[in-house]
């Protein structure tokens, strides 16, 4: 044997290896010089990221509330220019749109038209009134540029005011102009006054609202009056009969003048028609149809007239107070409605004066005692049998020191201006606020509202107009315009309204955002009724009893879900699935039932069979058994809800008696609310699809992230699986759900595409489930583009941004707050 092949002592098993000793090395535990720079760097960048967003969210606030503050803001009044009037005692004083040319008329034939700026002299205009004419009654429609008056010899015309701009040496220069049209006969003064010195050779009076037999329907103005012979002129100078008050309304194809007489000591009430013939052409000429004598429908010397720009109704003030709202209809005019404006009133009941809102369809009635009320036309629920179109108080406002002594109307909205004496004060109608008021340093005879609502006049004693800038550019907004009860033109009471827009200049904006905050809450609570019961559920199922291997395939299935655009979503539920359900409501109902009762069902089933063959499904796949019977039940459901329909949704025509299976026609005549294809069910169905997918996956992570020991040591404990996850996992967990339910309920709040394409987008409130809405964010979306830039209409679409975002931080706040209650309530476990 060589020497090679003899073990060695140190090949003995026997004898351990020695250990080999290992150097510490410091080194490697420290850390990287790039890593410590990368720790850094993202440090600092999550730190100023942080800040950043919340520099950007306190920015957002900021701006939004900068450009709502204006909305609350009332009117400024500053001095602007004074023009010292050459005319003495003016009847009429005016201006023109730009406030340049102000004009003064002395209620005869003589206009003066004033620089405002005081650079040029007066212009002197004198009207073509025939000689041995003069006007005795006179109203003014600045609106129009415009004046109607009435002549001593019975005859009535209009004055256009009218200014041109004339450019010479490169200077701009504004013209006033007067024109007189043509004069027509209102009443035959000579025959009035032999009628009324010798009763008995006056042709009978016809009945009290019906045509007067001097040329009735006629087409064409009536001859003129024969010369009277000197008798009649005696007879005419004794009695003294002239037209005191004058008013004029005219449509396209119609016109009535309304007129109030003093014959002696007495007062009556004249109303002329006019009417033009159309053509392909259009309206032609205004000739005289019919007149009327009124007199015999008061019950008191009338005061005070007032004729509607719809030319198809007076408005009457008697010396009691009394007010008679005659109506046109046909061939006669109706004594539609009799009122006394301060029937309350414990002082005098008198009207001092009464006068149009813009629109005409509103009156500002003025007391004796300052008092000041508005009545509007409307169809009041109550004290109107008839349900016709009458006068209702709808405002009262603050009363003045006095009687109003002037009275003018805005052109652009429902402000006026009225005052007593030195007072003078700016309100508007709609919000029943007083936007500027104030006592001035003289005695104010008449008043006067810029065409552009940019300034404001008052002449004095002394005829000087003072002229001051107006800066009002939100007169319709305020808190009460936002959040109270208005009672708006034309409607049967005090409502919340939101229409923004209308067709007319005259309309009244409704700005209430209580509709569109109600239609904020009611999608999102119709989303969460929907999306909360199956996301939970799921969410629980998922985490506690579904099979692992197909938890990976749903957790993310569900999480790609949460990204479909919400364009996507409206589209489906406008064009598809709104049409397939309107008319399938009754099979909704049962296929919600049958939903209800399957797990049920499939639980007590399930118990039944013997333990040995339950052993057979692997845990974790029982829902491939329940599935199939959940399609058949609904497929059952869809069927069978025609058949429902017939039994339990059936309309009884109370004309014919005729029956009908129609679940629109039972729920429109049982419940009084509206049935619409496009309604808060379909969005609810729809944007619950939105919310199901960020409801579950947050909760499902909560659910999950519960300790495995805790679930472990329940179920030794003998609890069933069911038991575990509702007695331990869910309530370790609730801090987690709870935050899902916050951030879906944001997620529902801030919806905009699917609520703009799935209803009908009307500003309603109700509980209807089968009614349109519109949201907050809707109204943004589809109003933001046609809004002017800084209007009342764009501050108020910010306002609705405000809403929404101190809605959704309340929110936030109050649920963080719960949040960390649940978390410190469950921390010890």
């Amino acid at each position: 044997m060589s020497e090679s092949n003899v073990p060695s002592a140190s090949d003995s098993p026997s004898s351990p290896a020695p250990k080999r000793e290992r150097k510490p090395t410091p080194a490697r535990f420290l850390v990287s010089p790039v890593t410590l720079w990368i720790d850094f760097l993202m440090t600092w960048v999550i730190k100023v990221g942080g800040i950043g967003v919340i520099v950007a969210v306190i920015g957002i606030m900021v701006f939004i509330t900068w450009q709502v503050l204006p909305l609350f803001s009332g009117a400024s009044i500053q001095p602007h220019d004074e023009v010292k009037m050459t005319m003495p005692n003016p009847a009429v004083v005016g201006m023109d749109e730009w406030g340049e040319l102000p004009f003064a008329y002395d209620g005869d034939r003589t206009f003066e038209f004033y620089d405002a700026h005081g650079k040029n002299p007066p212009q002197k205009v004198t009207i073509a009134l025939p000689e041995g004419e003069k006007v005795t009654a006179t109203r003014y429609f600045p609106e129009k540029y415009s004046l109607v008056i009435a002549t001593d010899k019975g005859n009535v015309g209009q004055i256009k005011v009218r200014y041109d701009a004339e450019y010479k040496d490169g200077r701009r220069t504004v013209v006033g102009r007067a024109e007189l049209g043509t004069l027509e006969p209102l009443i035959d003064l000579p025959a009035e006054a032999a009628a009324e010195a010798n009763p008995a050779t006056a042709s009978p009076a016809p009945a009290p609202g019906t045509p007067a037999p001097a040329t009735p329907g006629s087409e064409t103005p009536a001859a003129p009056a024969p010369a009277p012979t000197p008798a009649t002129a005696a007879v005419a100078a004794q009695t003294s009969t002239k037209i005191t008050v004058i008013d004029r309304g005219a449509g396209e194809s119609n016109a009535l003048v309304g007129a109030i007489l003093k014959v002696g000591e007495k007062r009556e009430l004249r109303a002329i028609t006019f009417k033009a013939k159309r053509s392909i052409r259009g309206a032609g000429k205004m000739t005289l149809d019919q007149r009327y004598d009124l007199t015999g429908q008061l019950k008191a010397a009338p005061a005070q007239l007032l004729v509607p720009s719809t030319a198809d109704a007076l408005i009457v003030a008697d010396d009691s107070g009394q007010v008679s709202y005659f109506f046109q209809d046909g061939d006669k005019f109706e004594l539609r409605q009799s009122f006394q404006p301060f029937a309350d009133s414990t002082g005098s009941k008198a009207i001092a004066r009464m006068d149009f809102i813009f629109g005409d369809v509103s009156i500002v009635f003025s007391g004796e005692n300052g008092q000041s009320r508005v009545f509007s036309l409307c169809i009041p629920a109550e004290n109107n049998p008839e349900q016709k179109r009458i006068f209702a108080l709808t405002k009262e406002f603050p009363p003045l020191a006095g009687p109003a002594t002037f009275f003018a109307s805005s052109q652009r909205n429902k402000a006026f201006l009225t005052g007593s004496g030195k007072q003078a004060s700016l309100r508007y109608t709609t919000t029943e606020t007083i936007r500027w008021e104030k006592n001035l340093d003289f005695d104010i005879r008449q008043g006067i509202i810029g065409a552009k609502y940019e300034n404001l006049a008052f002449l004095d004693a002394s005829n000087v107009l003072h002229v001051y800038e107006l800066h009002d550019p939100h007169p319709e907004a305020g808190f009460n315009a936002f959040f109270g009860k208005l009672w708006y033109e034309g409607l049967a009471g005090p409502e919340y309204s939101y229409q923004s827009t209308g067709g007319t200049d005259e309309f009244e904006p409704k700005l209430s955002l209580i509709p569109l905050i109600w239609g904020s809450i009611k999608g999102t609570l119709c989303a969460l009724i929907f999306a909360v019961p199956i996301a939970l559920t799921a969410a629980i199922y998922t985490s506690q009893f579904l099979d692992p291997n197909l938890k990976r395939i749903v957790k993310p299935t569900m999480e790609i879900m949460a990204s479909l655009p919400s364009v996507v979503l409206g589209f489906l539920a406008a064009l598809w699935v709104a049409p397939r359900v309107a008319d399938r409501v009754p099979s909704l109902l049962l296929i919600l039932v049958l939903i209800t009762l399957c797990p049920l069902l499939f639980g007590w089933i399930w118990n039944k069979i013997p333990k040995i063959y339950r052993l057979w499904m692997r845990p974790g796949w029982e829902w491939s058994l329940m599935l199939p019977l959940l399609v058949v039940l609904c497929v059952i459901g869809w069927n069978l809800g025609p058949y429902f329909e017939e039994i339990a949704f059936v309309y009884v025509d109370p004309n014919t008696g005729q029956r009908y299976a129609d679940f629109g026609l039972w729920w429109k005549h049982t419940t009084g609310g509206g049935y619409d294809q496009r309604n808060s069910m379909v969005v609810g169905f729809m944007m619950g699809f939105a919310v199901i997918p960020i409801i579950f996956t947050i909760a499902e992570d909560s659910l999950s992230n519960v300790p495995a020991g805790l679930r472990s040591a329940s179920l030794a404990l003998g609890a069933t699986r069911w038991q575990t996850a509702w007695e331990v996992v869910l309530p370790i967990a609730s801090a987690g759900i709870f935050s899902a339910l916050m951030i879906g309920l944001g997620r529902a709040v801030g919806e905009t595409m699917i609520v703009v394409m799935a209803t009908g987008n009307t500003p309603l409130m109700d509980f209807n489930l089968f009614s349109g809405m519109r949201t907050l964010s809707a109204n943004i979306a589809v109003e933001l583009p046609e809004a002017p830039q800084f209007s009342t209409h764009y501050r108020v679409l910010f306002l609705g941004a405000l809403l929404l975002f101190l809605l959704t931080f309340v929110v936030n706040t109050l649920a963080e707050f719960l949040r960390n209650h649940l978390r410190e309530k469950y921390k010890g476990i």
